[in-house]
């Protein structure tokens, strides 16, 4: 990482030639037309090709060299792979494939032109065999953004939010109803700063005593992804069956409650009433001694 390419090894006493080379190649890489273009998404696998065959002899013997935008990518001298840090691990080329070489997991951070280089050796020095290049585009897709229900923040407003992440160029998201743009709530961006890529999100209030059909619009360089949101008013709703519920009790237990009520009222008067009775049979009774003696006396004063 961070290597420029060094196309030749030529003897320390001959620095004209060194000189001659690089001019060479850089007049070759200038005026070089139809570089080949490969187009591949984040985290697929790009198979780049040298567009050289070589026989496993001569690999011991040539120099091979990829580089991007004058960064060193991998390079095999003497039969032996050397990887860059920025690509180790997840880089590799294929002898028997025209020399190519395979990304995996790509990055944003891929995209460039990358370059292959084949030299041979001629007494005592390596001149210019073969070179190629290759336009790696790396796209990042959106996918289709998701759209949420978050509640009512007051009795007659609906929230909702829209969101989707992980692509690539910036993006920009809008609220459509009718072709027209609506005011979001509120809208976030966030690049994470490894991977590049983007995370967004808006909401959106609506009113929900009418019907609304709105279209959530994510734009990020040509291109769109989208999502529809519909939203039926409703009349007023019928009880449902948990609110039912609550009757069901209620109904039953205060019916109970209330013949408890009676039959404990009448029981009350009832024994109330035979007090009453048992009360003046008392009086009566107790009349009916205190006016016995006289009655006697009478009698026997009479004979």
């Amino acid at each position: 990482m961070g290597h420029t390419l060094k196309w030749g090894t030529p003897p320390p006493k001959r620095p004209s030639l060194r000189l001659f080379q690089l001019l060479v190649l850089a007049g070759l890489f200038y005026f070089c037309s139809g570089i080949m273009q490969v187009t591949k998404t984040v985290k697929e696998i790009a198979v780049l090709s040298c567009d050289y065959n070589i026989s496993t002899e001569e690999l011991t013997k040539v120099r091979i060299y990829w580089q991007k935008d004058n960064e060193m990518v991998l390079a095999v001298m003497s039969g032996k792979v050397k990887v860059w840090p920025e690509y180790e691990n997840r880089t590799f080329t294929d002898f028997t494939s025209n020399l190519c070489i395979v990304i995996l997991a790509l990055r944003l951070s891929d995209k460039g032109t990358y370059t292959c280089v084949i030299q041979k050796p001629e007494q005592g020095t390596y001149r210019l065999e073969h070179l190629t290049s290759v336009k790696l585009l790396v796209r990042a897709d959106f996918p289709a953004p998701s759209i949420s229900d978050l509640g009512n923040p007051s009795p007659d407003i609906r929230r909702i939010i829209c969101s989707t992440s992980g692509g690539f160029p910036e993006p920009h998201l809008s609220w459509l109803e009718n072709g027209e743009e609506l005011n979001a709530t509120y809208t976030t961006l966030a690049q994470d700063p490894e991977t590049e890529l983007y995370t967004i999100s808006s909401e959106l209030d609506f009113n929900v005593t009418r019907n609304h059909s709105f279209m959530c619009l994510v734009k990020y360089g040509d291109l769109t992804v989208s999502q529809t949101f519909n939203w039926q008013k409703s009349a007023k709703p019928a009880p449902s069956a948990n609110q039912l519920l609550p009757w069901a009790i209620i109904i039953p237990i205060s019916a109970s409650l209330i013949i408890a009520l009676i039959l404990g009222l009448a029981w009350l008067f009832c024994r109330l009433a035979a007090r009453q009775r048992e009360r003046r049979r008392n009086e009566e009774s107790l009349e009916m001694e205190r006016l016995s003696p006289v009655c006697i006396g009478r009698v026997e004063g009479s004979g």
